[in-house]
């Protein structure tokens, strides 16, 4: 796999996703692979961050190279997962989405050990760029 690019959180994105992680009913793996990524991160503040990165919430056109295909995800907090289009900050491709910016790529392994590689294309919504703060 390759190294992991440079992402951008927003610090109300950063509080929110720790305060949801210090209320886990189970911490598990995942919740540990998120704190990893805040870890790494480098953050501004959600009026700063450029309308070309996944935040919380946002609704992003990704291409897989392997397959040539195209998916639209939104990246939600876990109780919002359910709905078909949605995919948890806490699944492994959740995390590993948060804060890429246009044009950026991630090695992901799926469950059964397939290595995708994933082009971020277009954030289709953001919430920060409509202004929308309290998502």
């Amino acid at each position: 796999m390759s190294s992991k690019p440079a992402i951008t959180v927003t610090r109300l994105d950063m509080q929110r996703l720790e305060h949801m992680l210090e209320h886990l009913d189970n911490y598990d793996a995942a919740a540990e692979a998120l704190e990893a990524e805040l870890a790494r991160a480098n953050f501004v503040g959600h009026t700063e961050i450029a309308d070309d990165i996944v935040t919380m919430n946002s609704k992003a056109h990704f291409y897989e190279e392997n397959s040539n295909t195209e998916y639209q995800l939104t990246l939600v907090y876990p109780q919002q997962a359910g709905i078909e289009g949605n995919v948890s900050i806490l699944a492994p491709i959740g995390t590993a989405l948060l804060g890429l910016s246009v044009g950026q790529s991630i090695d992901w392994q799926t469950p059964k050990g397939k290595i995708l590689k994933l082009t971020l294309k277009r954030v289709e919504f953001q919430p920060e760029a409509a202004q929308q703060y309290t998502l």
